[in-house]
């Protein structure tokens, strides 16, 4: 059979199929291999750290370039010589010997060893040097810190001694004053009872001076032309018993025979009363001032 060139194509349904088939099966693989490789190739980003600076560092300092060196400068060679003759062998002392290696090290190590122990001496020196001034440190401290205690122990006992003394002197003056008070007390005491003595003995000089006017009284036998209440006063002398050695008359009455009885009314009643107490009997012995008047 004969296809001309003309004749259209016509597809097969089959054949359309399996090759959509075929297409679509191969856009999935390569699908599938784009998302495994791009998940396959994703990485996690890896942490970043950062530093804070309070200021910028400093620039680093710029190397200069380098010159570019310089070349010498040509010399001109020289002209050559002619060489001098040949001079005769003359026999050389031989040349020093090159010294041992052994010997320069042993005298390296010896020198490092002396600078090794000059450096542990003066080492050594130094912390003696440090210890010793620690040491006089201490002691200087330890001085001044008994020299304050000594200071405050004797500034202590010197307050407490003025204490004392301040305290002694309260008590002295403390006690002076109520010995005053009580001198004061004694002697108001004394006054009072001196006082009280004294009214006692006033009142019992005046009880005996009544008993005695009286007693005189009942003796005087007035004269019978008295007029009035004329007053004398005699001057008597007793005895610690009472009885009358002496009757002066010491200031008359103007009227002599009434002086005259009341002497004579004195030494009827002799012996007069006394009292026992010795401080009012003291009022009456040995001396008596006596004043009589006729109407008391």
């Amino acid at each position: 059979m004969n296809i001309s060139a003309d004749a259209p194509f016509v597809s097969r349904p089959g054949s359309n199929l399996i090759a959509g088939a075929l297409a679509l099966g191969v856009h999935v693989v390569f699908v599938l291999l784009l998302v495994f490789g791009v998940s396959w190739q994703t990485q996690h980003p890896a942490p970043v750290m950062v530093d804070l600076w309070e200021a910028l560092p400093p620039l680093p300092s710029v190397a200069k370039p380098a010159r570019p060196p310089t070349r010498a400068p040509l010399k001109t060679p020289k002209p050559v010589k002619a060489k001098p003759a040949p001079r005769p062998v003359v026999d050389e002392p031989p040349p020093p010997k090159t010294p041992d290696i052994a010997l320069e090290k042993k005298k390296v190590e010896a020198e490092r060893r002396q600078k090794l122990q000059a450096m542990q001496l003066s080492e050594e020196k130094a912390r003696a040097d440090a210890a010793r001034k620690a040491q006089e440190k201490q002691l200087a401290e330890q001085k001044k810190r008994e020299l304050l205690r000594q200071m405050e122990e004797e500034d202590l006992t010197r307050r407490m001694a003025d204490e004392v003394a301040a305290s002694e002197m309260r008590q002295a003056k403390l006690a002076e004053m109520q010995a005053k008070q009580a001198e004061a007390q004694a002697k108001q005491a004394e006054a009072a009872a001196a006082s009280k003595r004294q009214a006692g003995v006033a009142s019992i000089v005046g009880q005996y001076r009544d008993l005695i006017s009286a007693k005189v009284r009942g003796n005087t036998r007035l004269p019978d032309n008295l007029a009035g209440n004329p007053q004398v006063r005699c001057l008597v002398k007793l005895l610690p018993t009472g009885e009358v050695q002496s009757v002066r008359v010491t200031q008359s009455s103007g009227n002599a025979g009434y002086d005259e009885a009341v002497v004579r009314g004195i030494w009827k009643s002799s012996p007069l009363p006394l009292p026992g107490e010795r401080d009012a009997r003291a009022a009456f012995v040995p001396e008596l001032s006596f004043v009589h008047r006729p109407k008391e």
